[in-house]
């Protein structure tokens, strides 16, 4: 059954990090909404490689919406977490338990949330000490799975991200 996935993201993304993933969603017949500050924006990747062009805008939507939530690192996430909008985006979803994917600097969305207590993930090298001042049990593996969240650490491990996000998705 396809799943409606809502991709936060702004610009400096981690290109890679938002197109793999994105590609096997929608290869797995599972659609895939942007979403920013405002619908029709367009945002680009900080390799420069990928423009996105927005969907909706964040006061446009809601988390009920949706099935999933994805959140593509680079610089994007930090970005977002100074938005209370998108923070209380992201904490509708893990409130709510649904599946959520955050690579690289993605779990960084999570810390504004004070919802790591007690939750295993992985992120990034920069963002380890963050996540663990947050409260999460902190690993470096290449994907770390704790119930709905499937977190994981940079563009090397996108094909054990995908396989776990798409195990979540069935």
């Amino acid at each position: 059954m396809s799943k409606k996935i809502a991709t936060v993201l702004t610009n400096l993304f981690e290109d890679v990090e938002f197109t793999n993933p994105a590609e096997a969603f929608r290869e797995a017949k599972h659609e895939v909404i942007t979403i920013e500050k405002k619908a029709g924006n367009e945002v680009t990747g900080k390799q420069g490689e990928t423009t996105v062009k927005i969907d909706k805008g964040i006061d446009d939507v809601t988390p009920e919406e949706f099935d999933a939530l994805f959140i593509p690192g680079g610089f994007s996430p930090d970005q977002l977490r100074a938005d209370t909008r998108f923070v209380q985006f992201v904490d509708a979803f893990i409130k709510e338990d649904k599946p959520i994917f955050a690579i690289c600097h993605g779990p960084q969305l999570f810390i504004q949330t004070d919802r790591l207590k007690g939750r295993t993930v992985t992120g990034f090298t920069s963002i380890r000490k963050d996540l663990e001042n947050a409260g999460a049990d902190v690993k470096d593996e290449e994907v770390v799975v704790d119930n709905n969240i499937v977190t994981s650490r940079t563009p090397d491990d996108l094909p054990a991200f995908n396989r776990e996000a798409l195990k979540l998705l069935q």
